[in-house]
C-alpha cells in the first residue's frame, strides 16, 4: 500500500481498557499493539503503524495507564509498560525497537533510508533522542531557556543536514517518528506554561512541525493539548 493510500484509512479508536476490563485473547493469531493514547513512546509505534497502512493488520489495544488492568503485567507484558506488540506468538516492547520491527516485518512504505549517509545520521539522531527528552524534562524546574536552547538548536542544525525535504533526513523517516511525539508535547507545555517558544529563531523546526501536522498517519495520534499540560504539570509537581 502506498503512503497516500495508507493516509486514507480511517478507524474508530477503541476506548482505553482499565482495571475492570477483560483481557483480549492472547496469541490467537491477532497482531495487537498495546498502547496508551497519552504516551509519546507508544505514539511512535502508532504513527509507524498508520504510515505503513497497517490499521487493518495491527489492532490497537489502548490501556488506561492510571488504572491499568492487572492482567497486562501478569499475563501479557511483565515490564508493565507501553508500547508492546503481540505478533507471531510473542510479546516485544521498547518503542524504537518496535518502530524498526514494524518496518522490517510488515508491508508498506519504508521509513528507513537507503542512503548510507542518511543511515549513519539516523543512527546518531536516534542515539541522541533520549538525551533530548531528558534535557527538556530536567529544564522544567530550572532556567528553561538556558537549558533547552542548546538541544533545540541541535535539532535546528540537524534539520539543515539534508535539503531534499523538511524532515530530519529530508524525507519522512523513523527519525521524525522518534522525535515528533516529544516535540509536539514540549511545544505545547513550554509555550503555555513556561512561555518559551521552541520555534522562535528556528524556521526549520517550525517547518518540520507544520509538515508533520499535514500527515494523515500522525494526525489521529495527536494528544489533546490540555491533557499534555495536565500530565506535565503532574510530572513537574512530582519532581
Amino acid at each position: 500500500m502506498s503512503a497516500a493510500a495508507a493516509a486514507t484509512v480511517l478507524e474508530n479508536l477503541p476506548p482505553s481498557l482499565d482495571s475492570t476490563a477483560e483481557q483480549p485473547p492472547l496469541f490467537d493469531g491477532t497482531t495487537r499493539l498495546y498502547t496508551a493514547y497519552i504516551c509519546p513512546y507508544a505514539q511512535r509505534v502508532w504513527i509507524t503503524r498508520n504510515f505503513k497502512g497497517l490499521q487493518n493488520e495491527i489492532k490497537l489495544v489502548p490501556l488506561n495507564l492510571q488504572d491499568r488492568p492487572a492482567w497486562y503485567k501478569e499475563k501479557v507484558y511483565p515490564p508493565n509498560k507501553v508500547p508492546a506488540l503481540e505478533h507471531n506468538g510473542k510479546i516485544t516492547g521498547e518503542s524504537l525497537d518496535l518502530v524498526k520491527y514494524l518496518d522490517a516485518n510488515f508491508e508498506g512504505p519504508s521509513i528507513t533510508p537507503d542512503d548510507p549517509a542518511k543511515k549513519q545520521f539516523a543512527d546518531e539522531l536516534l542515539s541522541y533522542s533520549d538525551t533530548f527528552v531528558g534535557s527538556v524534562f530536567s529544564s522544567f524546574k530550572g532556567d528553561v531557556a538556558n537549558e533547552v536552547d542548546p538541544v533545540f538548536d541541535f535539532l535546528e542544525n540537524s534539520l539543515s543536514r539534508f535539503n531534499d525535504g523538511p524532515f530530519f533526513l529530508g524525507q519522512f523517516s523513523l527519525v521524525d517518528i522518534a522525535y515528533i511525539p516529544f516535540i509536539e508535547r514540549f511545544q505545547v507545555f513550554l509555550s503555555e506554561v513556561l512561555k518559551y517558544d521552541i520555534t522562535e529563531g528556528r524556521p526549520k523546526l517550525a517547518a518540520l512541525i507544520e509538515e508533520a501536522n499535514k500527515l494523515e498517519a500522525y494526525k489521529p495520534t495527536k494528544v489533546d493539548p490540555k491533557q499534555t499540560v495536565e500530565a506535565f504539570r503532574k510530572r513537574l509537581s512530582a519532581q
